[in-house]
């Protein structure tokens, strides 16, 4: 039987940093009130020169180095991202055309904070299918473009980045792989774009984004659990064995409220969102990425993955590392 293992990772971040301290001197809020809600410290925010494919492609080609695979084995690229700028062509294609993947085919997913699993997922299913044996999945954001900077609940979370990995088909690796959406709820986190005006209609203005922060939280701490343990239920594997749980990082509160329901050690819960903020559908790429360079991960270590989003989209994955 062959699945998808994660054979090497990489990531980005732009050069600029911001501060709790800097968000104060312009909002009506404090670093205190910041990291006692959310956890978090700093978050890196994209300038000049810098954009949702600039990150994408650095993440791609250090996973490209990491892995060891040339471009001419990558057959497929998978984009998750929310945030590009362009309708097209794909964050996907421009990966393609930088890093000289001439052998692969390439497209963007969208499903916000879920994104990297449903790549991932997406990934998972053309290899096993046969299609193709490697890929190149990357998730990238630059969501600082999309946020209203006077909205003291939403601009002080979000942070820019991108996390990458090379998948192949191999013997070991993806042990289970969940992916669900509910999209009656999704008004509760949305983002509208701008379009102009056509013969047939007149212009919509476009609205930042915009989130029900009370009910993401109450969507994310019972949905998440209930998904992880839906995950284990089709394996035969306990909560117990895994070594490292990787969550999509939105809130220390949600990743402490999710390790307490599963009854696990909040010890098991790898944590970057101090430094890094909610990088949407980069959050766990860039995170495994630390992870893996910091020696942390080790073969065999079995591994939890688990994200959630706007859309609503949630999903879970199960892997040996």
């Amino acid at each position: 039987m062959i699945t998808t293992r994660i054979i090497g990772t990489g990531s980005a971040l732009p050069v600029h940093t911001l501060t709790n301290d800097d968000l104060s001197k312009f909002l009506d809020t404090s670093d205190e009130w910041i990291r006692t809600r959310t956890g978090i410290c700093t978050r890196q925010l994209a300038g000049d020169g810098e954009s949702t494919v600039t990150l994408a492609v650095e993440a791609g080609k250090k996973a490209l180095l990491n892995s060891g695979v040339s471009p001419e084995e990558i057959q497929m690229v998978l984009v998750a991202t929310c945030s590009s700028e362009n309708y097209f062509p794909s964050v996907g294609c421009r990966v393609q055309e930088a890093l000289g993947l001439t052998h692969a085919s390439a497209m963007d997913l969208s499903a916000a904070c879920s994104g990297f699993l449903f790549a991932l997922h997406t990934a998972h299913a053309y290899i096993v299918s046969g299609y193709c044996r490697t890929v190149l999945v990357i998730g990238a954001e630059t969501l600082s473009r999309t946020i209203d900077w006077s909205d003291r609940s939403t601009c002080v979370l979000f942070g820019d980045g991108a996390g990458a990995c090379v998948v192949r088909g191999e013997e070991t690796g993806l042990i289970q792989i969940l992916q669900h959406s509910d999209g009656t709820k999704g008004d509760v986190l949305m983002a509208n774009t701008r379009r102009t005006a056509t013969p047939v209609s007149s212009e919509r203005e476009g609205m930042p984004l915009s989130m029900d922060g009370q009910a993401v939280f109450r969507f994310a701490v019972k949905t998440v659990p209930e998904c992880i343990q839906e995950l284990m239920a089709k394996t035969d594997r306990s909560l117990e064995e895994v070594d490292h749980v990787v969550l999509h990082q939105a809130n220390s509160r949600i990743i402490e409220s999710v390790a307490k329901r599963l009854h696990m050690p909040l010890e098991k819960f790898a944590i970057n969102l101090d430094r890094h903020g909610n990088t949407s559908a980069a959050s766990i790429p860039l995170l495994l990425d630390e992870m893996n360079r910091e020696g942390r991960l080790k073969k065999g270590d079995l591994v939890l993955l688990s994200g959630f989003g706007a859309g609503l989209t949630w999903g879970a994955a199960l892997l040996e590392w």
